[in-house]
Order: structure tokens, then sequence, then C-alpha cells
């Protein structure tokens, strides 16, 4: 069982930054892809950043080039580098893990951390 803990979320002005980070718990046999989804008022979930364990890491359009998702040295936490935010950036954002347990590779979330930017 994985458990993904998240901080880091908050309130700023447009134009301003956040760092989510992402710790991952539990028993594993290895942690494949992280990264973080979000989803806004009355919107489905989207992808906003993923790395697998190995490639390169996907970002979705809106946010290339003023986010940034890196992973540390142990890869049980990644942290999202939020910068110039927008309005439309508010949401609630939730980390994500595939990883390899005993009875298979199985999708695990975050509770989830609110996002919000003002114009």
């Amino acid at each position: 069982q994985v458990q993904l803990v998240e901080s880091g979320g908050g309130s700023v002005q447009a134009g301003g930054s956040l760092r989510l980070s992402c710790v991952a718990n539990g028993i594993w046999l290895s942690l494949n892809a992280m990264g973080w989804y979000r989803q806004a008022p009355g919107k489905q979930r989207e992808l906003v950043a993923l790395m697998p364990s190995r490639g390169p890491t996907t970002y979705s359009d809106s946010v290339k080039g003023r986010f940034t998702l890196s992973r540390d040295n142990t890869k049980v936490t990644a942290y999202l580098q939020m910068n110039d935010l927008k309005p439309e950036d508010t949401a609630v954002y939730y980390c994500y893990s595939a990883a390899e347990v005993r009875t298979g590779v199985l999708d695990y979330w975050g509770q989830g951390t609110q996002v919000t930017v003002s114009s």
C-alpha cells in the first residue's frame, strides 16, 4: 500500500510562484511514474506533469515553460515548481504515482491540495 502526502498549496496573486511537494510512504517494489494532475470546478481532472521512471517528463501545453516537475535522489518525493501562475491554474492539485506492489502495478492518488490564483 502506498500513501501520497501532499503539501504546499495556497493562495497567490497572478504572476506569483508556489511549490508543491508529494512524499510517498508505504511499501512498494518500485515507484514508477510520479507526477501531478489537477481538477478545476466543473472540469475533468487533467494531467499537469508526469515523470516516468525512465524517459522525459511530460507537461501539459498550458504549463510548459512555467512549471517544473522534479524528484529527489531517493525518488520518493516529487516537487512541482509553479512559476508565473495564472488565474486559470486555480484547481485542486493531486499527486499521482504508478507503483509496483506485490499484487501488480497500481495507481495511487494523494488527497489533493488547493491552489488559488487571483488576478
